[in-house]
């Protein structure tokens, strides 16, 4: 007799019950960042202001420096490290508490569209268990995947680049009382790294999570992206679209922009040692049910199952998210020129 595999959860209601349970704890957890972000912002404004006080002294002491007290300098330069220092921490939890934001507006979105799903009989008749196991796998396995990633980033980033300030630093404070123009030196060279990292920082949380694409919707985001990608890359990207522009469900909107990230990412990996000069193109058209996107490029045609294992593995991921929001994607090798990637998705204005 044929064994049957049961679900972990018992039956469909159990797992209906426990992505409620889950929705109800994001919601609480959103509620506690959200009123920790409202601190912080709070908190920023008045780092914000005693910085700009602090700037605005160390300008009069660069203009009288042969004549202000060598205690004053010190007191005043230990102050604005202080001040910056803890301007730069609060931004980096602004930021972080912004990022933890996002992430549960999309997971609560996401778990929402998950509970209608499997809270419907009819689409459980036809799936069964199995299929709504896997969907909540997906969930889980995407938003490891993210972690693992934004890990990663920060770690070989701005972690780095924080550690190489505080050397720095240290520097110009041993250096003060022996070599002052060289210890100023190096507070400019200290100075000029700061800006290229924050720099950087901002690109990163660009590419992680745009804020404007909350503000402003997906049209403009991705141009923005495009034009960001192509300056960090070198990579030549075209986007252009069609149809009439305006806003979509948050989740709608997040799932295109990742998944533009992902393909031009894929893309520039599968090409990476053909010596190839890439060229990309992105064309998204916008009808009334319907976000149809294709990304195009000029290098080595593929198939999924052919792909190098970690750029297949994005790829799986990115195509069955897309299928479990109700859309398709489809590859086509262009003889001679390339690839064509394209999926759409069902969408509601918002």
């Amino acid at each position: 007799m044929d064994q049957q595999v049961k679900s972990p959860f018992g039956n469909p209601d159990e797992l209906v019950q426990a992505i409620r349970d889950e929705i109800d704890q994001a919601r609480r957890s959103l509620d506690e960042v959200n009123l920790m972000l409202e601190q912080s912002q709070t908190e920023l404004s008045k780092l914000v202001q005693r910085n700009a006080t602090i700037t605005e002294r160390l300008r009069q002491i660069h203009d009288h420096f042969d004549t202000v007290p060598r205690d004053d300098i010190r007191m005043t330069y230990d102050a604005a490290l202080e001040a910056q220092q803890r301007l730069l921490v609060m931004r980096g939890q602004l930021e972080k508490l912004q990022n933890d934001q996002s992430h549960l507006q999309k997971f609560i979105a996401l778990a929402e569209k998950s509970e209608q799903l499997f809270g419907n009989k009819d689409v459980r008749a036809e799936s069964g268990d199995g299929g709504a196991k896997t969907a909540l796998e997906m969930l889980i396995d995407a938003q490891e995947i993210e972690r693992h990633k934004l890990s990663r980033q920060i770690h070989d980033g701005p972690a780095q680049a924080l550690s190489n300030f505080i050397v720095q630093v240290e520097i110009a404070l041993r250096l003060f009382d022996v070599d002052p123009a060289k210890a100023k030196e190096e507070l400019n060279n200290l100075k000029a790294a700061a800006t290229g990292t924050f720099k950087k920082v901002r690109d990163f949380i660009f590419a992680l999570r745009p804020m404007m694409l909350d503000d402003l919707g997906i049209v403009p985001t991705l141009q923005r992206y495009v034009g960001a990608y192509k300056e960090q890359t070198g990579v030549e990207v075209v986007f252009t679209v069609a149809g009439r522009e305006r806003r979509f469900d948050n989740y709608t909107e997040v799932m295109v922009f990742r998944t533009v990230q992902e393909l031009l990412n894929i893309a520039v990996a599968n090409n990476a040692d053909t010596g190839t000069k890439l060229a990309l193109k992105v064309m998204m058209v916008l009808d009334d049910h319907l976000i149809q996107v294709s990304v195009l490029d000029n290098g080595k045609s593929f198939t999924p199952e052919a792909l190098p294992e970690s750029i297949a593995a994005d790829f799986t991921r990115i195509r069955d998210l897309v299928g479990m929001m109700g859309g398709v994607m489809e590859v086509e090798a262009v003889s001679g020129q390339g690839n064509k990637v394209s999926f759409q998705l069902p969408v509601s204005e918002a």
